[in-house]
């Protein structure tokens, strides 16, 4: 299972930018998809997550300003990223939990990301 990320860039304080991800590969099923982010030195943190039902969960630091959604015929996730802010600065990876018929079984996949710079 692959996932490409796209969208990232730079963009103002205040201002938006949409993150696509997409999952191609040998796909049984896709369970949770979802967006975290790194910061250089930091953790990767959990962004926001939505399930193949479309129940969704985001951090604090992004409620209301963030929105994920999610195209389960193309197997694609988006981040519409509204109010940036400088601490939203990050590499932003996408993650899937998703089975492949060789192995019948739920493994997470990884993106390699999108650089998002929010200047003050």
């Amino acid at each position: 299972v692959q996932l490409v990320e796209s969208g990232g860039g730079l963009v103002q304080a205040g201002g938006s930018l949409r993150l696509s991800c997409a999952a191609s590969g040998s796909i049984f099923s896709i369970n949770t998809m979802g967006w975290y982010r790194q910061a250089p030195g930091k953790q990767r943190d959990m962004v926001a997550t939505i399930t193949s039902g479309g129940t969704t969960n985001y951090a604090d630091s992004v409620e209301r300003r963030f929105t994920i959604s999610r195209d389960n015929a193309k197997n694609t996730i988006y981040l519409q990223m509204n109010s940036l802010k400088p601490e939203d600065t990050a590499v932003y990876l996408c993650n899937a939990e998703a089975v492949t018929p060789m192995t019948m079984s739920t493994m997470d996949y990884w993106g390699k990301g999108t650089l998002v710079t929010v200047s003050s």
